[in-house]
């Protein structure tokens, strides 16, 4: 998606006409493209995979609200899960969502959409869904409108607590799956196939995760590793949180205003 944001921040002011095909079209370049049109810009096809940008020579100011971040709504829907907790997130902007609401309801989640809110009640379990012919769940990452990779990592940590199994496939990235072996360390039931593959057994809550130092490979492992040590008995220490940080805007104090205990260290 970066990719496709720079090219058309380059075509929009390049003389004559830029087509870029297999372009990328989450809402967060949707709103790129439409902010830079009311700039000025002359951009067609936009929210599709072939866009057609006419080069102009200059543009003008506008404003614009930006997104809220899916995968941010995504994680924080996941800790609710993870430690069974009741929460509501504000302004989710739920139309720009796609199917996260209904990926996380496939491991048995309650969500409730209030106007442009999302509820998560308390529950004491989550029942993850199976085909209708009783075979194990899957659940893959896709282009847009298909789910984020991005959101993987955290799911598979929630899938870990809860009851049934499920079958994780990572398709876009190399690699991502790596720091599941911190989360067999914790105690977690998983067993990874291969690169892009790992099956989840889980505890249904019926054996904690146990706290562990862990260092952080990217963000969304980042993430999941934090979520995972928030429900987790004891303390649990996480290294290279820079990359958290990437993500994940002062994550530990908004966290704490929730209940959360966590201390940077520096």
């Amino acid at each position: 998606m970066t990719g496709t944001a720079n090219v058309v921040m380059a075509a929009v002011l390049a003389e004559g006409t830029t087509t870029i095909y297999n372009a990328a079209c989450e809402p967060y370049l949707q709103q790129l493209c439409r902010m830079l049109v009311r700039m000025g810009a002359r951009i067609s096809g936009i929210g599709s995979n072939l866009l057609t940008i006419e080069g102009v020579s200059s543009l003008h100011g506008t404003e614009h609200t930006v997104l809220p971040d899916m995968i941010e709504v995504g994680s924080f829907i996941a800790m609710a899960a993870m430690t069974r907790s009741e929460l509501t997130i504000k302004n989710v902007s739920i139309q720009n969502l796609g199917i996260i609401p209904e990926s996380f309801k496939r491991l048995g989640i309650h969500l409730e959409e209030r106007g442009d809110d999302i509820y998560i009640p308390a529950q004491k379990e989550y029942v993850i869904d199976t085909f209708l012919d009783g075979s194990i769940m899957s659940i893959s990452d896709a282009p847009w409108p298909g789910l984020s990779p991005d959101l993987l990592s955290v799911m598979l940590v929630v899938a870990t607590q809860c009851k049934g199994c499920v079958l994780i496939h990572q398709k876009m990235f190399e690699s991502r799956l790596f720091f599941v072996d911190k989360l067999i360390d914790m105690g977690a039931q998983i067993i990874l196939c291969d690169p892009h593959r790992a099956v989840v057994v889980g505890h249904n809550h019926s054996m904690n995760l146990r706290s562990r130092r862990m260092t952080s490979p990217d963000i969304r492992a980042g993430i999941a590793m934090l979520i995972a040590a928030m429900a987790a008995e004891g303390t649990s220490t996480i290294d290279n949180i820079g990359q958290i940080d990437r993500g994940y805007q002062n994550i530990e104090g908004r966290l704490n205003a929730l209940g959360a205990r966590i201390r940077r260290v520096e």
